[in-house]
């Protein structure tokens, strides 16, 4: 049985960025500054310091996200966006715009359905 190629292409992109935390945290490195762990960790106040080292690992797998470690003591690690994690930009603006429109149309509901 052979494979649909559409559906591979939505499978593979959606591997790459699916998950709880990898849009947040792409969100916050696509605004162009590098964050250090913690500083990560801190914008995403209920992510466990295992889902982030594991979300970003899978990120910098896929080239989305870049990691420099410092030659220092103590070492200093900074995460960034890749130039080809920059093209996930429009497409992640889209997903947020998308997202707080459903939130509203779904509160909407909900009030419209209590009444």
């Amino acid at each position: 049985m052979q494979k649909n190629p559409v559906q591979c292409q939505f499978v593979a992109a959606l591997d790459s960025i699916v998950g709880k935390w990898k849009p947040i945290i792409l969100y916050h490195l696509l605004q162009g500054k590098p964050l250090r762990f913690n500083e990560l960790r801190r914008l995403l106040p209920g992510i466990t310091q295992r889902m982030l080292t594991l979300h970003l690992r899978e990120l910098e797998e896929e080239d989305l996200v870049k990691r420099v470690i410092y030659p220092q003591i103590p070492p200093k690690v900074e995460y960034s966006i890749t130039e080809y994690g920059k093209s996930l930009s429009p497409i992640l603006e889209s997903l947020h715009q998308w997202g707080a429109a459903h939130v509203e149309r779904k509160q909407l509901k909900k009030e419209n359905d209590e009444q």
